[in-house]
């Protein structure tokens, strides 16, 4: 589990594309230190298994699936992501519950910036609307953020200057993807009241 909120801007050193997927390598830095084999850590939201460490390098290994449903199959060499890792016993829990499983990828829409802050519309599937609501949590390439606005197919938050600067969102233009994972608690209520809907009587 994670928590939405990015700890570093990491770089991908390299990216490794082979018949079954992708190996992905990311520059070390303070947030890798103690990282061991096995570790879970979330890259753009995405929640990974660290398969290979060294002083200097993280390595992980990237499916098929993940590379097609995420933005993760997008990267390249120099390319900036958000990374977190998992969350411990004892640790406090500063954003929202985060489990790391993108629903799917969305887009920036429209970007509105003023006095060093942004109001960010993103699109979504539709299939996804009826687990965001204004005032509730969603993480968008693995930042805990809250909802402003909902509309027929996009919703908004408003991002600070401190958001903008350590991870991935400040450098974000219209049409660019973004994973996108709603909340935790939203999925059961929608689906509590699925479940309900279709056991009644006609």
């Amino acid at each position: 589990m994670f928590t939405g909120l990015v700890q570093a801007l990491g770089e991908v050193s390299a990216i490794t594309r082979g018949a079954t997927g992708a190996r992905l390598s990311l520059r070390g830095g303070d947030y890798s230190a103690g990282v061991r084999l096995g570790d879970s850590v979330a890259i753009n939201g995405c929640c990974l298994t660290v398969v290979e460490a060294d002083a200097h390098t993280l390595h992980f290994d990237v499916g098929p699936e993940t590379l097609a449903r995420t933005n993760l199959g997008r990267l390249a060499q120099g390319s900036r992501v958000n990374v977190e890792r998992s969350l411990r016993v004892g640790d406090e829990l500063g954003g929202h519950l985060v489990t790391g499983h993108i629903d799917a990828t969305g887009a920036l829409d429209e970007r509105r910036d003023e006095d060093g802050w942004s109001v960010c519309w993103f699109r979504l599937p539709q299939h996804l609307l009826g687990q965001v609501a204004p005032q509730g949590s969603i993480a968008v390439d693995g930042v805990s953020l809250t909802v402003v606005a909902v509309e027929a197919a996009r919703f908004s938050v408003m991002l600070i200057p401190h958001t903008l600067s350590v991870t991935t969102l400040g450098r974000l233009q219209p049409g660019d993807p973004v994973n996108l994972e709603t909340d935790l608690l939203a999925k059961y209520v929608e689906r509590q009241f699925a479940g309900r809907s279709q056991s009644s009587p006609a």
